[in-house]
C-alpha cells in the first residue's frame, strides 16, 4: 500500500534553498515519486519558499532549471532566485521584538531559540519574499496543494504556528513566506491577523512534529525531512566554520528530539541532510549568494549517497 507520505523541509538560506532542490530531485528519483503529491507539504524559512513552489504545481526539477539560468525556466522562479537580500544584514534597530522566544525556549532546552529571541529587530527588506509569494498564489490568495503548511513563529509566545492548516489565521501566501522567513535581527517581524511573527526556524528547523498534531491535518505514515541546517551526528570543522556548527548541533539536537517523536508514534522517517563534503563548500553564511553555484556541484556530487544512506536507515 502507498504510504501517505508528507514532507517536511527545514531552513537553510539561500545555500540551504540550493542544496534542498538537488536533495528533492534525488529523492524523487530513488523513491519514484512525484513530491508535489505529498499529503502534507511543511515548510519553515527558505523551506517555506520551496514547498510553497511545489504547492502551486512547481516540481524540483523546476526550482534547478531555474537556480542554473536554463532557458526557459519558470519565470515565477526564476525572477525570485535572481534577487537577493544580500549576505549580511542592515543595521538593526533597538528594539527586542522575539523576547516571547525567550522562556519557551529555556523550557525547551533549545538555547539557540531563546538567544534568537534577544535579537534586535531586522531592518530587511522582506518584499522580495512578498512579491514571489503573491505571484505563486492563486486567485484565493494560497496554492492549490490543500496542505501547504508554511511555519512561522509568535513573537510574544514563541508558539510555532503554521499558516495554510487548520485552525490557522488566514493570510496571504506572501505574508506568510515573508513571516516565515523573518529572521531574528535581519527581518522584522510579520504582523497577521493582529499577531507579529519571526522566522519559525528560530524555534525549529523543520517543525516536523507538527506533523503529529491530528487537529492541524491529515494523518501520515512516512515523513520526508529534508534539512539543510541539520546533520544527525554532527560535523567537525575549523576556524568560522565552528561558529556555524554549534548553531547546526543545536538546531540537529531539536530535529533529533522530534524525529524520536514521529518514530514512536510509529511513523517512518526518511531524514536527508548534508555532510562534511557539502559544509566545506557551503561555508559558515547560508546566505553567502558567491557559493550558490559551488553548493549545487557539491550536492549533485553527494546527495545522492546521502539520500541512499537515508532510506537505508529510516525507521518508524
Amino acid at each position: 500500500m502507498t504510504p501517505r507520505r508528507a514532507l517536511a523541509i527545514g531552513c537553510g538560506g539561500t545555500l540551504g534553498f540550493a542544496w534542498t532542490a538537488v536533495a528533492l530531485r534525488a529523492l524523487e528519483e530513488a523513491l519514484d515519486w512525484d513530491a508535489r503529491t505529498a499529503a502534507v507539504l511543511v515548510g519553515t524559512s527558505a523551506g517555506s519558499e520551496i514547498v510553497a513552489a511545489l504547492g502551486s504545481g512547481r516540481t524540483p526539477q523546476d526550482l534547478l532549471d531555474a537556480l542554473d539560468g536554463t532557458p526557459g525556466a519558470d519565470p515565477v522562479l526564476a525572477a525570485h532566485v535572481a534577487a537577493h537580500p544580500g549576505k549580511v544584514p542592515p543595521i538593526p534597530a533597538l528594539a527586542l521584538p522575539g523576547l516571547g522566544l525567550v522562556r519557551p525556549g529555556i523550557a525547551r532546552r533549545s538555547p539557540y531559540s531563546a538567544l534568537a529571541g534577544l535579537l534586535p529587530r531586522g531592518r530587511g527588506d522582506a518584499a522580495w519574499l512578498k512579491a514571489y509569494g503573491d505571484a505563486l498564489a492563486g486567485p484565493a490568495g494560497w496554492v492549490d496543494h490543500p496542505a501547504t503548511w508554511l511555519v512561522a513563529a509568535d513573537a510574544a509566545t514563541g508558539e510555532r504556528v503554521a499558516f495554510g492548516s487548520d485552525g490557522a489565521p488566514s493570510t496571504t501566501l506572501g505574508a506568510a513566506i515573508a513571516a516565515s522567513w523573518a529572521i531574528p535581527g535581519w527581518f522584522p517581524p510579520v504582523e497577521i491577523a493582529g499577531r507579529t511573527y519571526l522566522d519559525g526556524g528560530a524555534v525549529s528547523s523543520a517543525s516536523a512534529d507538527l506533523l503529529l498534531d491530528p487537529t492541524v491535518g491529515p494523518a501520515v505514515d512516512e515523513v520526508v525531512v529534508v534539512a539543510p541546517m541539520t546533520t544527525e551526528g554532527g560535523v567537525p570543522a575549523r576556524g568560522l566554520d565552528r561558529v556555524e556548527r554549534l548553531l547546526r548541533s543545536q538546531m540537529t539536537s531539536v530535529l533529533d528530539r522530534e524525529v524520536a517523536r514521529l518514530r514512536e508514534a510509529g511513523i517512518r522517517v526518511i531524514r536527508v541532510e548534508p555532510g562534511a563534503d557539502e559544509l566545506a563548500v557551503m561555508g559558515p553564511n547560508f546566505m553567502d549568494l558567491g557559493r550558490r553555484e559551488a553548493t549545487l556541484a557539491a550536492a549533485r556530487m553527494h546527495v545522492h549517497r546521502r539520500v541512499a544512506a537515508a532510506l537505508q536507515g529510516a525507521t518508524a
